[in-house]
């Protein structure tokens, strides 16, 4: 028997702010590679998934491009942000549009359905939260968005839940054209450790300080050093644009900052398979989001 064909491609995951792409991204690569969180707008870089599918016939890599939520951009953060979403498009094998069905974010959906219409790459819909939708309801928008975009797939699934996933994965291994795989087996995303263990503090931060801290922060990596005992000692900075800020991630006495940094540790810990030795401290750079340097380590483009 002949070993089965290797096909890889590349699809790109779009939607609004808070659709629930990095959780469907989660989904489909089997473990955890995207940071999720309730605020809007938490994806920053296009982060890369690597979802594997092996058939009879065929041992297909998915390259799953989680781009960040468009949106209509105001700062320089935001423009990069939404230049890196569309980048992440470019080239696709398969392009899926992600809609929540009971937020919708119209003024977010509208743009982004106008500017699909017109693509060449192949579209598929991906209404999520079918664990919670109403049937008509859910039913009548995936008609509105099917006559408005020529989408060749619809899929109704529940990315928290992974109902609907299996069989979506399956369909969009089937889309990716015949080649050699990109990135070795055990490979699930392309970020470096380093970039993603900043990731995963950033999404302590959000998850602890829910409406306190407003999108003006950002976490730097300074350090990452294998210690020779086999644990790793990694040195963040986060950075805030104000000094009342600063007390917030900080805490009283220090709490806050303390837990965020615990519950860091832990999920790194359990995601790099060794011990880690987690610094954190808390730096005020009222300019943070104009500054070159940050863009570059967020993997965005600072001149648009």
């Amino acid at each position: 028997m002949s070993d089965p064909k290797t096909k890889c491609g590349l699809v790109a995951v779009l939607g609004a702010p808070n659709a629930g792409k990095s959780t469907l991204v989660n989904q489909l690569v089997g473990q955890k590679v995207a940071i999720t969180s309730a605020k809007a707008q938490t994806t920053r870089a296009r982060m890369l998934g690597i979802a594997l599918h092996k058939s009879e016939d065929a041992d297909t890599q998915m390259i799953l491009v989680d781009t960040p939520g468009i949106f209509a951009p105001k700062r320089r953060l935001d423009r990069a942000m939404v230049h890196a979403a569309w980048e992440g498009a470019e080239a696709a094998d398969a392009v899926l549009l992600m809609v929540d069905p009971i937020k919708q974010r119209r003024h977010e959906l509208e743009p982004l359905i106008e500017a699909l219409k017109d693509r060449p790459e192949r579209k598929i819909l991906v209404l999520n939260k079918v664990d919670k939708a109403k049937k008509e309801p859910l039913l009548a928008l995936a008609q509105e968005l099917t006559a408005a975009v020529d989408f060749t797939e619809v899929y109704f699934v529940s990315a928290l839940t992974g109902d609907g996933v299996p069989e979506m994965k399956e369909a969009l291994a089937e889309l990716m054209p015949e080649g050699p795989w990109m990135y070795p087996e055990d490979q699930v995303s392309d970020a470096s450790e380093r970039l993603l263990a900043t990731e995963i503090t950033r999404e302590q931060l959000y998850k602890q300080l829910h409406e306190e801290l407003p999108y003006d922060s950002a976490v730097r990596p300074e350090k990452y050093i294998q210690r020779p005992d086999g644990s790793v000692e990694i040195h963040q900075q986060i950075v805030v644009m104000r000094d009342n800020q600063r007390a917030i991630v900080l805490g009283k006495g220090g709490s806050r900052i303390k837990a965020i940094g615990q519950a860091a540790r832990e999920e790194l810990s359990e995601l790099l398979g060794q011990k880690v030795h987690l610094f954190l401290h808390v730096k005020t750079d009222e300019r943070w989001s104009e500054d070159k340097e940050m863009f570059e380590e967020m993997g965005l483009d600072w001149t648009r």
